[in-house]
């Protein structure tokens, strides 16, 4: 599978094909407004305003999947984030990111990631907690919860896939490189 084949709806639910950011560096990121993480938002747009002049993008896919924590309908995810965050990234339409309903997308991004990061002791118990309450997390390769954030380079093959417990800003330096390539 390639992922610029793959086609999903934005938040409008008009459909979009990824062949569209060809060529760009993505942060690629499940998110939730009802998330302890939901405010990592500030960062991804700082990054984001930062960067996109330069070839960056970021793709947001609202998910509900984790504690239920995006249950509002897209129009009402896209108002919050735009509303108290100020997001200007493009947001797409709420997806499954694991199980029999999963988004191409994220199946994509799984199996093609190399293991998730997560810095520290504390951060890895955190995380260890959070996986445990996942019912929707099955395997090693499954998303573990909100804000999992997929660094692509302009090929879109995935070079850093980094935990949901972990600053969106680790990965500015990975940005600049891959920008500059």
């Amino acid at each position: 599978m390639n992922l610029y084949d793959i086609k999903v709806l934005n938040q409008k639910d008009e459909e979009v094909s990824l062949n569209n950011y060809k060529g760009k560096v993505l942060l690629v990121i499940n998110s939730a407004t009802g998330c302890g993480f939901t405010p990592q938002y500030d960062a991804i747009e700082e990054l984001y305003k930062k960067y996109k002049d330069k070839g960056f993008e970021v793709l947001d896919f609202p998910c509900n999947q984790f504690g239920h924590q995006a249950p509002g309908s897209d129009s009402e995810i896209h108002e919050f984030c735009t509303a108290k965050y100020n997001t200007t990234f493009d947001q797409f339409k709420k997806v499954d990111v694991n199980g029999e309903n999963e988004s191409p997308v994220f199946t994509y991004l799984k199996e093609n990631s190399p293991k998730e990061e997560i810095h520290g002791l504390k951060n890895k118990i955190a995380m260890k907690g959070v996986s445990k309450i996942s019912t929707t997390c099955k395997s090693e390769n499954d998303i573990k919860w909100n804000f999992t954030k997929f660094l692509l380079d302009r090929n879109g093959k995935v070079f850093r896939r980094l935990s949901p417990i972990e600053n969106p800003k680790l990965l500015e330096d990975d940005i600049i490189k891959l920008l500059e390539k």
